[in-house]
């Protein structure tokens, strides 16, 4: 292999210095209060902050993952996270409008304006450090673990480890000096950089010697690696079994039916939270906050990922020998074995887009849960806005300190993360999106709900061999009940409290009938049926695009038109009836 050149070393440094000055260029405005620092002063377009949203979930680590997941089990494989679809759909026409009206400065801070008492102080406070600092440490040091691969196999001649630590520093800087305005000017540069770079990569591993020699892509391997659906069987495929993705029917009933609704997952929340509801919030008006959701649910689910499954498909052409565990791998030695020089630096600059697009975010979204949900509501209550700008800085610097310690210490011990994290939000859901819809549930609920997985995912894996996604129909079922038993147990939400919550969103329907009947001039929400019905078809558009892309990929127009044409059919329907209740009532 051709060591990197001084074309290829441009591409990187002018990235970088690229992203030093949009850090620099938006330093003063991030500097004015933390409501510029962490949501921009709430101005964001909808394409910026959709954009925004793509490039955070486009880690250094997706390509390689999905890469894995074709290589191991065909595109089909994908449906492990495709099913997310539902979630993020229900978050574009349910709940976007909400965060944005409900005019907070984190999803966290959300809960004592929802709840009451002592009990909603703990669950903020508690959160603010759980996922603010301990979670996104583990977040960033999977991201981190992802680069050092890519640095270690790339570059050799580079220290990975050293470049790790640099490149952490250099992210800090920039996202500490900008605050959200300069991350997500960056996120639109980077998602621009990182898309380019994975589209140049899949063209050349198409047309690559190798590949063209064996027949191409479907010449070389087997028809079931190229079948868009799953195999659906009523049992359990045999070990050692090899072919087409199989799964059980409960296994797919849990993944379609009960994963995207009632798990918690970073950057899939149900209901929307985290970075995503940051995001949100951070939108021009209702109406932008909406089409943000909406252009992240598109771009994330349907068009970003057919360059990294084409790489993935390639790799098993062009390295048939590679050992199961090292699948993910192969994405990586497909940029190493076929980019020309120049081209090499490019990839890595879109790899270094994707990498510090997703660290800056989770630096800022975590600080602004340790500032605005710990900080300044129990230890400095009455700071002035500077103050709080400067504090924010520090953290920052702080988090990726903890998050490089998290990555070289700890986290190469953790094995199943994705699976682990799935299963201890499992039911966790049901409230995170109740809690907007029916004003029975209170602070206690939402902390049942946080705890209860934890307990029945410990006794299924001491006690039994049910295993994931089965386990989900039972920890799921254990949290629900669980929840609701503690809801009636314990004291309501005071009255005052759900009065005010119910005046500032606005969010309507037969569970707050309660509440409403006493505030009959509020104007709330009207016409959930038409909303559910724009989700259905939010869904089709969804995945219409994704296989449509993948037909015409693939060499079948016929089949790609179809697709294109339902989902062309999907998103008329969906502006029809948004247009037709008016746009003005979504800001």
């Amino acid at each position: 292999m051709e060591q990197f050149t001084v074309l290829d070393y441009a591409f990187i440094v002018g990235y970088i210095v690229l992203s030093l000055i949009i850090g620099l260029l938006f330093s003063s405005r991030a500097s004015e209060n933390v409501g510029e620092f962490f949501l921009s002063g709430r101005k964001l377009p909808w394409w910026l902050a959709g954009t925004g949203m793509v490039a955070t979930t486009f880690a250094a680590d997706t390509p390689l993952a999905v890469a894995g997941f074709v290589a191991k089990n065909g595109i089909a494989g994908n449906w492990v996270w495709w099913t997310f679809v539902s979630g993020g759909m229900l978050t574009v026409f349910f709940f976007a409008r909400l965060w944005r009206r409900a005019n907070i400065l984190t999803d966290l801070e959300f809960i004592e304006l929802r709840y009451s008492g002592r009990a909603a102080s703990f669950l903020r406070g508690f959160k603010a450090i759980y996922f603010g600092l301990f979670i996104n440490a583990v977040i960033i040091g999977w991201v981190n673990l992802a680069m050092f691969k890519i640095i270690r196999i790339m570059m050799p001649e580079l220290n990975p480890e050293l470049t790790i630590i640099s490149l952490v520093v250099l992210t800090t800087v920039y996202s500490g000096l900008s605050g959200l305005w300069g991350v997500s000017v960056t996120d639109a540069v980077q998602f621009v950089i990182a898309m380019t770079g994975c589209i140049v990569l899949a063209v050349l591993a198409v047309h690559h010697p190798s590949v063209t020699a064996a027949g191409g892509l479907q010449g070389a391997l087997p028809a079931w690696m190229f079948d868009f659906f799953p195999a659906i069987s009523s049992s359990p495929p045999e070990k050692g079994m090899e072919g087409a993705f199989a799964l059980p029917f409960a296994s797919f009933a849990a993944m379609a039916f009960v994963q995207w609704w009632a798990s918690w997952y970073p950057g899939a929340e149900p209901g929307g939270g985290g970075y995503i509801a940051q995001r949100m919030m951070s939108a021009k008006d209702e109406k932008h906050s909406l089409l943000a959701t909406l252009w992240f649910t598109i771009a994330h689910y349907a068009v970003r990922p057919w360059p990294w499954i084409i790489v993935g498909l390639a790799s098993l052409v062009m390295f048939p020998d590679l050992p199961a565990s090292q699948k993910e791998d192969g994405y990586v030695y497909v940029m190493k074995a076929i980019l020309p020089a120049g081209l090499k630096g490019l990839l890595v600059a879109a790899f270094l887009a994707a990498y510090m697009s997703t660290l800056s975010t989770h630096l800022n979204w975590g600080t602004s849960y340790l500032i605005n949900d710990f900080y300044k509501r129990f230890l400095k209550t009455d700071g002035n806005p500077k103050h709080y700008v400067r504090i924010s800085k520090a953290v920052t610097a702080l988090t990726a300190a903890f998050s490089l310690y998290i990555t070289f210490f700890v986290l190469e011990t953790i094995t199943g993360a994705w699976e682990f994290i799935i299963q201890c939000g499992a039911g966790t859901g049901f409230v995170l999106i109740m809690r907007w819809f029916w004003w029975r549930l209170n602070a206690w609920s939402e902390i049942t709900a946080m705890t209860a997985p934890f307990i029945a995912y410990g006794w299924l894996a001491s006690m039994t061999d049910i295993t994931f996604p089965v386990s989900l129909f039972i920890i799921v079922l254990f949290t629900i009940s669980a929840t609701l038993l503690v809801t009636f147990l314990t004291p309501p939400t005071e009255e005052n409290t759900l009065r005010e919550f119910y005046r500032t969103t606005r969010v309507g329907g037969i569970f707050w009938k309660k509440i409403a009947d006493t505030m009959p001039e509020v104007q709330a929400d009207k016409g959930f049926a038409r909303l559910f019905a724009d989700w259905l078809l939010g869904i089709v558009l969804v995945y219409s695009v994704l296989f449509g892309t993948g037909k015409l990929i693939f060499g079948e127009p016929v089949g790609a038109a179809l697709f294109f044409a339902a989902a062309a059919v999907s998103g008329w329907l969906i502006y029809s009836d948004l247009n037709r209740r008016g746009w003005n009532n979504l800001q």
